[in-house]
């Protein structure tokens, strides 16, 4: 026994394509029905999880899967935070990994990749909603990648028969706010 760990899954981490659409849709209707990281209740089907993954790539912003060992078992990406003007240069993120694949990194290596990625393209802010303050794990998934919490929304969602939280967190990309965007 050599005393070192072993090694951990193989990850990659690469552009998300029209054929992952199918194991997208799969583990994001799961976390609808299951969970409080979305505040959809009905999961989309695949027509309008397609229309949305054409609107983000058509915007040029990053949307990622993550591969264990040779299997999709979870995405992220970038989308607009708002529509106005005035928020051009600051993005949401949005990470699902299938149930049976949580803590073994996806999520963390899929965030990173669409954090360097928005960061590279110019945008300077990126903000996470986390829907119920009692996801401890996608709490601590930001604050590992350097996101820090700003707000907590109280009761803003109604959702399993209860009122649910929002926690905001931000993550300063690139220059941030110490200069102006190039024009």
């Amino acid at each position: 026994m050599s005393g070192r760990p072993a090694a951990g899954p193989a990850i990659v981490v690469r552009d998300a394509m029209p054929a992952d659409l199918p194991i997208i849709q799969s583990i994001y209707a799961h976390h609808v029905l299951h969970g409080l990281a979305s505040f959809e209740e009905v999961p989309p089907d695949a027509a309008e999880i397609e229309r949305r993954y054409q609107e983000i790539v058509a915007r040029g912003l990053p949307y990622v899967v993550a591969e264990c060992d040779g299997r999709v078992a979870g995405y992220a990406y970038a989308g607009p935070y708002r529509t106005r003007p005035a928020y051009r240069y600051t993005v949401e993120d949005s990470v699902y990994i299938a149930p049976d694949a949580v803590g073994r990194g996806l999520g963390r290596a899929a965030l990173a990749e669409v954090i360097r990625r928005a960061a590279d393209r110019g945008y300077r802010q990126m903000i996470a909603i986390i829907g119920d303050s009692g996801n401890h794990a996608s709490i601590r998934l930001h604050e590992k990648t350097g996101f820090r919490r700003v707000a907590t929304l109280q009761a803003v969602g109604f959702k399993f028969g209860r009122w649910v939280d929002s926690v905001l967190m931000q993550l300063r990309l690139g220059a941030g706010d110490d200069r102006l965007p190039d024009r």
